[in-house]
């Protein structure tokens, strides 16, 4: 799922009712496992100033790259901070839980939507990488339907938004939010289709 999918379904599932003043520590750990990759890309693009194409096919899959965002994809990493949260009380306890509980989720909602690009989500104990047929992207593997079934989320999850935070600002940021979202898919893969990065 893409960055801005993963947050509000964090925030969403876990921000609720009681827990609703962690809804910054959920968005937090719902974009946390992509930041690294953020990072990345700032790094290729304007230090080693190399061409999209390089970056997506060869520089991100370099050995060094994949096991630092692995990292912060492992399912049994963030099964430790949410058993760490234990150790505390009150409001850090429950902080503590929404974050590491949004990371979890965002490993969930990962494992199946990704293929060439899969993550080694049980690390440190299994190098292994589900390699999903269906990605969240890629038309070779029935992107149209991950993409579609992402913003279906997208908007299901700013609906129940936008009730829970009735302020207007929020409300417009959550509709400008989905509309971004349905507008991208639609010109994606049925309009302009995706473009093409070379070899």
């Amino acid at each position: 799922m893409n960055t801005p999918a993963h947050a509000l379904v964090a925030v969403t599932c876990l921000a609720g009712g009681s827990r609703k003043p962690f809804a910054r520590h959920a968005l937090l750990g719902g974009v946390l496992p992509d930041l690294p990759m953020f990072g990345f890309y700032l790094y290729q693009k304007n230090v080693a100033a190399l061409p999209e194409a390089q970056i997506w096919n060869e520089a991100y899959f370099r050995a060094d790259w994949q096991g630092f965002f692995d990292i912060f994809n492992s399912a049994p990493l963030a099964i430790a901070g949410l058993v760490l949260a234990f150790a505390f009380a009150g409001p850090l306890r429950t902080g503590l839980q929404v974050f590491f509980g949004a990371i979890l989720l965002h490993v969930a909602l990962d494992l199946p939507l990704h293929h060439d690009d899969a993550h080694r989500h049980f690390l440190p104990f299994s190098d292994f990488r589900f390699e999903s047929p269906v990605s969240y992207w890629d038309p070779a593997h029935a992107g149209a339907w991950g993409a579609g079934l992402e913003v279906v989320c997208v908007l299901g999850c700013a609906a129940v938004l936008a009730a829970r935070y009735p302020g207007r600002a929020a409300r417009l940021g959550l509709a400008l939010l989905a509309g971004l979202s349905l507008a991208a898919y639609l010109a994606v893969y049925f309009v302009f289709g995706l473009p093409e990065l070379g070899t």
